[in-house]
């Protein structure tokens, strides 16, 4: 079998295939349900010999589950031999919720006597209005979660299909479902609360007030066409080469990303990353009520960000002249899901490249930047997140995530008041939480072998060396094992660090590089003993160093879903990984960067919150020689009213 680049996704025919084979092995029930099915990506040696036209072996890698027997097994399909390779069972473990696992779970619920008796308490006598949010229960040594496979139902009312019922919360009501066979196994009663009543709807179809009329039309247009270069799921535009793919967990992730300086007609592709992804996002609630504390969401891992991956609109999600890429992922029953316009690629301009006012010459050179943006959207539940990758003309490279949706909200007794949650109305408050990202880095830096140096902003002391209390400088240190590389932010040192290859030199005499350029930050609240600290370990430091290994790609853990955390079976993370402390300098290493938003809300986020930003930057950092932003050429001045 001959593919485009041993890194393309599987292709619907490919994984109508590998369903085919799984189903057919004399060990599984031929009726398992189909968690996963994806590219088992080849080893760096084949993808770095690769050329176009050789032939190569595709493989497929898939979970899947036996709900009868509530077995797990993982597969390895060899696709171009048509047969499996490895058929594995991992005992302990419970796979991510499945996309035609939600509607039954919330319909179950619905029809079960105990629920609706529990409701008719409450004066809810129209089920038919009952909303349920199907959440991963996490972990807290209850008993049912060790047995079954659960989801945790919390009930909202409508008034009308359609509005917004995370206005009408049933309070002090929560059931556990077994997912497997889609029976209730427990309700939680802890007693009625009145449902607010003061409605919060956003649609607009069921909007009063009137639109807005001093705002007039903004259009993108590029009349001589985009810049870029898609051939398959390869991408170039101007400097920049990559290869992009899509799967049910991480959604899109780079590969092989690499910046093009060479000059006169030469080409000097130097590589930076060699595969990025966000592997991991955890969603603590601070609230110690009963319907939230085990609010405690793996938005990728629970869930999966690519399955939950929204069809994106021109117009809308993605405005200008856009390319847009298809996602093939599989239905738990094998068939091939397509999300169409699953990730979106477009330029955009952004301001100001560079400038400069040259008062005696009379001149100005001023160039303005553009920058390529490729991203997807995910709704997981009420939130929807936005993951865009910035490539920039000055060799920049940035993540941004974007949060809206609505927030999760809870009841309260009028004249009460929470320090747990902002008050929304008299009735209404949303809870406190957090949203943490780990970006996985497989770096790439000038090559394979890199290091990670930290450097922090030192003043100098008044005196001999520093007479006039003026100066500082910046002090680094390069990591040489695991723990060392454990790192938090500083922003009163202004710390960053640096992705070098000590084995390439600039031309000043110093190892090439990229830093890492923090944002927004914060760090968990979550107190030691927690269950979420045991299960989210990886949250609690901003940085993390690993050598590589093909196997350590989800710093929570392969199996979150119900897990209580590291030692127990397929759950392993960071937290564990790096208790080897293993040497990382001079080495193929991985690099997890992590970020948290803090989200006290505010009267401003309701009823559908106004998009939150936040993320990293990778900045050259003795990469160039000089500013690779020279050649940009200036612009011309075309529109104007």
């Amino acid at each position: 079998m001959t593919t485009l680049h041993p890194l393309d996704p599987l292709s619907a025919d490919e994984i109508s295939q590998a369903v085919a084979l799984a189903k057919s092995h004399p060990d599984l029930n031929p009726n398992v349900a189909f968690n996963a099915v994806q590219l088992h990506e080849p080893a760096k040696a084949i993808v770095h010999s690769f050329t176009a036209g050789d032939t190569i072996t595709r493989r497929a890698f898939l979970i899947v589950l036996d709900k009868p027997t509530s077995r797990t097994f993982e597969l390895i399909i060899n696709l171009t031999e048509n047969k499996v390779e490895t058929l594995t069972h991992i005992p302990g473990v419970k796979p991510s919720i499945m996309d035609d696992e939600f509607d039954p779970a919330e319909q179950a619920i619905k029809e079960n006597p105990e629920f609706q008796a529990a409701l008719a308490k409450r004066g809810i006598t129209d089920f038919d209005l009952v909303s349920v949010d199907t959440w991963a229960p996490g972990y807290y040594g209850d008993p049912a979660e060790d047995e079954y496979r659960l989801c945790r139902g919390v009930p909202y009312i409508n008034t009308v299909k359609g509005d917004n019922f995370y206005a009408r919360p049933v309070e002090n009501l929560l059931v556990l479902l077994d997912l497997n066979t889609m029976q209730v196994v427990r309700i939680d009663d802890h007693g009625p609360l009145e449902v607010p009543e003061e409605p919060a709807d956003f649609r607009h179809d069921l909007l009063t007030q009137p639109d807005r009329t001093d705002i007039r039309p903004l259009d993108i247009v590029q009349p001589e066409g985009v810049s870029f270069e898609v051939d398959g799921w390869q991408i170039k535009w101007q400097k920049w080469q990559f290869r992009i793919s899509f799967n049910y967990r991480e959604g899109l992730v780079l590969h092989q990303v690499g910046y093009d300086d060479g000059r006169d007609g030469q080409s000097n592709v130097r590589p930076i990353l060699y595969r990025a992804s966000l592997a991991e996002m955890t969603v603590p609630y601070g609230d110690p009520g009963v319907s939230h504390y085990r609010k405690n969401a793996f938005d990728a891992g629970e869930y999966g960000l690519g399955m939950l991956a929204n069809s994106l609109t021109l117009g809308c999600d993605c405005l200008g002249e856009i390319h847009y890429f298809d996602g093939d992922l599989v239905r738990p029953n094998g068939e091939v899901n397509t999300i169409k316009n699953a990730i979106c690629l477009h330029e955009e301009d952004y301001s100001i490249l560079w400038k400069h006012v040259d008062l005696r010459a009379g001149k100005t050179e001023v160039r303005r930047s553009r920058r390529l943006v490729i991203s997807f959207i995910a709704t997981v539940g009420n939130y929807e997140y936005g993951f865009y990758w910035n490539f920039y003309q000055d060799g920049n490279l940035q993540l941004d995530v974007k949060l809206t949706g609505i927030l999760q909200t809870g009841a309260y007794e009028p004249g009460t008041e929470t320090p747990f949650g902002a008050p929304l109305n008299n009735q209404l408050y949303a809870p406190n939480h957090q949203h943490f990202f780990c970006v996985r880095m497989d770096t790439a830096v000038d090559g394979d072998q890199n290091s990670v140096v930290e450097t922090d902003t030192v003043a100098d002391p008044m005196g001999p060396t520093n007479p006039h209390g003026n100066a500082f400088y910046g002090r680094s240190t390069v990591f040489k094992s695991e723990l060392e590389a454990q790192r938090l932010i500083d922003p009163f040192k202004a710390r960053y660090w640096s992705i070098v290859n000590p084995n390439k030199q600039n031309k000043v005499g110093r190892p090439t590089g990229y830093k890492i350029v923090a944002g927004e930050n914060c760090l968990p609240f979550a107190q030691p003993g927690s269950w979420i600290h045991k299960r989210a370990g990886y949250m609690f430091k901003h940085l993390w160093v690993t050598p590589f290994d093909a196997d350590e790609l989800y710093p929570g853990g392969r199996y979150p879903y119900q897990s209580p955390g590291p030692g127990t079976p397929a759950t392993d993370g960071l937290p564990e990984w790096t208790a080897a402390d293993r040497p990382i300098e001079n080495s193929d290493l991985v690099v997890w960067y992590v970020m948290g938003h803090n989200h006290l809300p505010r009267l401003e986020d309701w009823p559908v919150m106004p998009t939150a930003q936040m993320g990293f930057l990778l900045k050259p950092s003795g990469f160039f020689d000089q500013s690779p932003a020279l050649d940009v050429p200036p612009s011309q001045a075309k529109h104007c009213c």
